[in-house]
């Protein structure tokens, strides 16, 4: 069947819309991405979206659930139009949506998640089908409702014979162990702190919000690490934690930054370039520690790095030379897709297993008690609307 994944991660970037081809037993299927786009956020979208994160009440937040599902719909147009099929050849959208708030299960308490993005609205100007929520049923049987892409890791990307750690640098950082194909070893997963979000509330910062990301880690290479403030930062209680876990942007956020740079008052270049070069310390450091702390005891024979942090030449490089002796690669090809899709393609497959009635989450990464299917349904209604 073809299925559209539609991922907005919390690196608020933009919108990742991938067309995929997927067919076959749910354990093994064949598949390939037919077509992939990013469609980036513009600067009031970026803004409309950190404004509810951090000021959102019932009013704003019931009105950009709206918003985000027209722009996801646009995308899906797009999308179709690229790659010259038509909207009733395709079965499923699977939407991750836009993450606002996420509470992980903490002192006997379950979690809870908000992912908006309407999915009535997608189906309503597509015309197709949505699969949607794809975190609450997990949480609900007591998961951490992340990281949902291990199952999706191991089903498409486990080496016939290669241990490896697969590690995602959005907005946040999150790893999957794999065992080697076919091996009755559990998968390992979890969320490693943050990725990008914290480098790039840095860069807006010190641009006076000219640059959304630092480009190449430009900033980063001419700084030097405040190692005061790095220990402290390494001593956070969320990377202390043993997995399983799961955090965002209510954690490692605009906020957190601006907190710190109210301590560390940067005012020069050179200053703000030490504050950049810190954060992006951070990040490797603690993403480095988790592979060392918890998949190394497991065999790893390589690491391969995926989402946006794998452009930020820096940040790799950091990662390595505190990794020294593994082979720890950012390779466009490595997983023979382009990475930036690899997000899409996973909630594309979720839904088509939703649709198969095949069990999406993985217990062991989740601390869910059991598998679960995942996601919502919500109907197309056959035909497309030309305005979307």
């Amino acid at each position: 069947m073809r299925v559209i994944g539609l991922m907005s991660g919390t690196s608020l970037d933009g919108i990742d819309a991938a067309l995929v081809e997927i067919g076959g037993p749910t354990d093994s299927p064949e598949w390939r991405i037919q077509s992939f786009l990013d469609v980036p956020y513009t600067a009031a979208q970026r803004s409309l979206i950190h404004e509810g994160m951090v000021h959102g009440n019932a009013a704003s937040l019931c009105r950009l659930n709206v918003e985000i599902g027209e722009w996801f719909a646009a995308a899906v147009h797009t999308l179709i139009v690229d790659a010259g099929v038509t909207a009733d050849s395709i079965t499923v959208i699977g939407s991750h949506g836009q993450t606002m708030w996420h509470e992980p299960p903490q002192d006997g308490r379950r979690g809870s998640t908000l992912q908006i993005g309407c999915a009535a609205t997608i189906a309503e100007r597509t015309g197709i089908a949505v699969v949607s929520d794809f975190r609450s049923r997990d949480m609900a049987a007591g998961g951490e409702g992340a990281p949902l892409v291990p199952w999706v890791d191991r089903l498409l990307f486990s080496h016939p014979s290669r241990r490896r750690v697969l590690q995602n640098i959005g907005g946040m950082g999150n790893l999957t162990w794999l065992p080697p194909r076919g091996s009755p070893e559990p998968v390992l997963a979890f969320d490693t702190g943050p990725g990008n979000a914290l480098i790039d509330a840095a860069v807006e910062l010190a641009s006076q919000g000219e640059s959304t990301f630092d480009r190449d880690g430009q900033w980063a290479a001419e700084g030097t690490p405040d190692t005061a403030l790095l220990e402290e930062l390494l001593a956070h209680p969320f990377l202390q934690r043993v997995p399983p876990k799961s955090t965002g942007r209510e954690v490692f956020g605009r906020p957190y930054v601006q907190r710190l740079a109210e301590r560390v008052a940067p005012r020069s270049h050179e200053d703000w370039a030490s504050f950049i070069c810190t954060l992006t310390e951070l990040s490797a450091r603690s993403i480095a520690e988790a592979i060392e702390r918890w998949a190394l005891p497991r065999g790893v024979d390589e690491v391969v790095i995926t989402g946006g942090g794998a452009l930020n030449a820096e940040l790799v490089g950091r990662i390595r030379r505190s990794l020294p002796g593994l082979d720890v690669s950012a390779d466009r090809t490595a997983l023979g897709i382009d990475p930036a899709a690899k997000e899409a393609l996973a909630f594309a497959a979720l839904a088509w297993a939703h649709v198969e009635g095949a069990t999406g989450n993985v217990p062991e990464a989740t601390g869910a008690s059991g598998a679960r299917v995942l996601g919502s349904y919500t109907p197309g209604r056959g035909r497309v609307d030309d305005s979307a």
